[in-house]
């Protein structure tokens, strides 16, 4: 049965309609060439079959992390922390200030610390003020300018201290660096002496004068920062050790020591040029919280004392030990 013209009519219409016009054909052509439109999607992977081998795994892209190997042995666990230790700062020796003549804030008086033997003796002229007439000065020697036998009180506050409580006015001494702080052992804080009609208060920092000082304003500055963050460091170790009941002294303790240290050290002679007084005053204050916190400032420091020392090889008869290949047997 042939089909009729009526039939074939819409169907060349329609075989007209879906077929490509050459315009078509260019940008499909291009399309392929620059791989935009239809050629720029990549293709879909296939799905797995049901019952069949999975689908291999995507191939990894730059910057994916590769994949862990399961036959490595597993990681170690991190290691906690090594709990903090005190900061601990050069410790002074008396040794270095032997035979240098200090004053009281730089200004008035003499100390010298000297060596007798195994003994250590002071030779003190104390500063004070007439008491028939206080705008007039006077000094008083003690022992009448003769030694005083100083006792070693060992190192209560993490540095040397030394006293004469003996003497006609009764004092302790804390070695600084290059300073002594000197403190009177009596109920107050001067000694009057009638005979001479004097009355002295010799606590505070006997240390050099001024002049020397200004030079190194620059190094004490520096030391100073290290001196601060020490005590602010071995500080924060005692209140997190102590005990609740006992934090709360420790607190006022340390909020009393910048008043304390302001009130020495203002008399010094320049201290706002050089800041001398203020350095020594934290770096004893620093030594003297470490050992509170346990710390041995008598004791060599550790990393010396447990540095073994090398052992000599024996010499060998006929060689050189030290040469090249000595150890190493010759064969026959």
């Amino acid at each position: 049965m042939r089909p009729t013209r009526s039939f074939l009519i819409p169907l060349l219409g329609l075989a007209a309609a879906t077929a490509p016009t050459p315009a078509a054909q260019a940008q499909n052509f291009f399309e392929e060439l620059f791989g935009i439109g239809r050629a720029a999607k990549p293709p879909v992977p296939p799905r797995g079959v049901p019952g069949g081998a999975p689908a291999p795994p995507p191939a990894p892209m730059p910057g994916d992390p590769l994949p862990a190997d399961p036959n490595a042995p597993a990681a170690e666990a991190p290691r906690p922390a090594a709990p903090p230790k005190p900061v601990v700062l050069k410790v002074p020796s008396e040794d270095a200030i032997l035979g240098q003549e200090l004053q009281l804030n730089g200004l008035s008086g003499k100390l010298k610390l000297e060596r007798a033997g195994t003994a250590t003796t002071a030779r003190i002229t104390l500063p004070g003020t007439k008491v028939s007439q206080p705008t007039e000065s006077c000094a008083v020697p003690l022992a009448n300018g003769n030694p005083v036998t100083l006792s070693s009180e060992g190192r209560p506050e993490g540095v040397p201290r030394f006293e004469a409580a003996g003497a006609e006015c009764p004092l302790r001494f804390d070695v600084t660096e290059g300073g002594l702080l000197v403190t009177p052992l009596g109920p107050g804080q001067t000694c009057t002496f009638s005979a001479a009609d004097c009355t002295t208060t010799p606590k505070g920092l006997w240390g050099p004068v001024a002049a020397g000082l200004i030079p190194r304003s620059a190094e004490f500055d520096t030391a100073r920062g290290v001196a601060d963050k020490a005590v602010r460091d071995n500080y924060k170790l005692m209140t997190q050790r102590a005990r609740r009941e006992d934090v709360r002294p420790i607190v006022t303790e340390q909020a009393a020591f910048s008043s304390d240290r302001e009130q020495l050290c203002r008399t010094y002679a320049r201290e706002g040029a050089h800041g001398f007084c203020h350095l020594r005053f934290t770096e004893n204050r620093a030594l003297a919280l470490a050992t509170r916190l346990g710390v041995n400032t008598a004791a060599p420091p550790a990393a010396a004392a447990a540095t073994p020392r090398p052992r000599r090889k024996p010499p060998v008869e006929g060689m050189n030990p030290d040469a090249p290949g000595a150890g190493i047997p010759v064969a026959e």
